[in-house]
């Protein structure tokens, strides 16, 4: 009999034993690809659906056998350093198996649904003792819809239970019949104005907040868990907390609101990749500032707030 589970994907990582992706122990199965361009983002390698091909410089002894590896002539030295011409660069890797000093780095890997569930399946002990199993993350998992739903079912077929973390920046004829397969939905609502949206992620907010109202509303039986990340200076403005209270305070799926600090932990990754880090000067904010906001927020909303996972009371 033909295996169902034919479909392929580009996956970034797995990442075992998380506890901060829902409940119990969980599995995270990270894909690459990603429709928005957040000016925060942390895992920057996520965004494009290719594998590519990350440097780092320290570790690079400037022998220069990547440089006559590369098929196309992409790689060169300049300045004491291994710089990279994008435009060239066919990602075959062959730059990667030259090296001898671990200084590159692979993004993505293509993989099947079949090969992927396998690899989850591997921590099904771990999932049952805890009451844990899958999530899949990003970049944005809705851009592999097909990937993603085959994923999930072959899971649940196992009697893995699974989440999803998404921007629900996607068509709902896309969404939809993902729904089934999941007990749990993190999605983010990074700015609830428009225009602000637009600005800091490349995209407006209509579709998203649009795609949660209607997963809201659905029959699927699954829970809602709506995060805002809280970067200072950005998306920060008293205003624009209680209108998002106001439209968080209608779901009937939700769980629980979710404030994120602001981190730089992607930072290095930006620059293996040679790009420039757009919020460089923005610092995390203090614990009392993300208690402030996060009891404003609960005040006008009425709902259950945490901040990176502890209940504010």
């Amino acid at each position: 009999m033909e295996s169902p589970h034919k479909t392929s994907g580009t996956v970034l990582r797995f990442e075992r034993s998380s506890i901060y992706d829902g409940d119990g122990l969980r599995t995270v199965l990270f894909l690459k690809g990603c429709p928005l361009r957040c000016l925060w983002c942390s895992t920057p390698e996520s965004q494009k659906f290719e594998p590519e091909r990350g440097m780092t410089q320290e570790k690079c002894t400037l022998c220069g056998r990547c440089v006559k590896a590369c098929p196309n002539g992409a790689l060169s030295i300049e300045g004491g350093r291994i710089k990279t011409d994008r435009e060239r660069c066919a990602g075959r890797f062959e730059c990667l198996k030259a090296c001898p000093s671990g200084a590159i780095t692979r993004y993505g890997v293509k993989m099947s649904a079949e090969e992927a569930v396998r690899e989850i399946a591997k921590d099904e002990l771990f999932f049952f003792h805890s009451g844990g199993g899958l999530t899949v993350s990003g970049g944005e998992p809705l851009s592999q819809p097909e990937f993603l739903k085959e994923v999930l079912a072959g899971c649940r077929e196992r009697g893995i239970e699974c989440a999803i973390e998404s921007s629900f920046c996607a068509p709902w004829e896309e969404i939809e019949p993902i729904l089934p397969y999941i007990s749990l939905l993190h999605t983010d609502i990074k700015q609830i104005d428009p225009e602000k949206h637009k600005k800091l992620t490349g995209v407006g907010n209509a579709q998203i907040l649009d795609n949660i109202k209607r997963a809201d509303r659905s029959p699927y039986k699954f829970g809602i868990v709506i995060r805002t990340p809280l970067i200072p200076g950005i998306n920060d403005e008293d205003e624009d907390f209680i209108k998002l209270a106001g439209y968080v305070s209608g779901l009937q799926k939700l769980r629980f609101m979710e404030f994120l600090a602001y981190h730089r932990l992607g930072t290095e990754t930006y620059k293996r990749l040679e790009r420039e880090y757009e919020l460089d000067e923005i610092q995390p904010p203090e614990a009392q500032f993300m208690r402030e906001k996060a009891l404003l927020f609960k005040k006008a909303a009425g709902v259950t707030v945490k901040i990176n996972g502890v209940t504010v009371e």
